[in-house]
């Protein structure tokens, strides 16, 4: 569903036939201070399918060019979420990073989601690493 501030901009799609992601664009203009976060509507609503999530990610460019990423990436936008698609960037660079209406500043996925439930067990079966994390493969 498109919002009134995001008429004329496009709906989410991949720049090349090989691409994962579909490229989100800013439907407003915003300015992110070096060390400052900033939440960017895209002017979008979406329903996702039962049994999908929608994943944000960083665009690789914004990332080494000017330090713009996402501070909770993967984010995951649920089935059940109504409301505007809007994504929060984070400036990790030196400069004030300016985002232009139209700007691409995120790509989405959308992945299956399996469902799972948990249940308590007196002992876990053993494996090769047991406990061994934080580095302990790399050794």
């Amino acid at each position: 569903m498109r919002l009134p501030h995001g008429e004329g901009l496009p709906l989410p799609s991949r720049a090349t036939p090989g691409s994962a992601g579909m490229d989100l664009v800013a439907a407003v203009d915003a300015v992110i201070a070096p060390g400052a976060r900033g939440l960017v509507p895209t002017g979008l609503k979406v329903a996702v399918p039962d049994g999908y999530e929608l994943q944000l990610r960083p665009r690789s460019g914004l990332a080494l060019k000017h330090g713009i990423s996402l501070p909770n990436t993967p984010a995951t936008i649920d089935a059940d979420y109504r409301g505007e698609l809007q994504v929060i960037l984070i400036n990790h660079g030196d400069q004030p990073f300016r985002v232009a209406r139209g700007d691409r500043i995120a790509q989405m996925l959308v992945q299956r989601v399996e469902p799972v439930a948990f249940r308590e067990v007196a002992e876990l079966p053993p494996s090769d690493r047991d406990a061994g994390g934080f580095g302990s493969t790399g050794r």
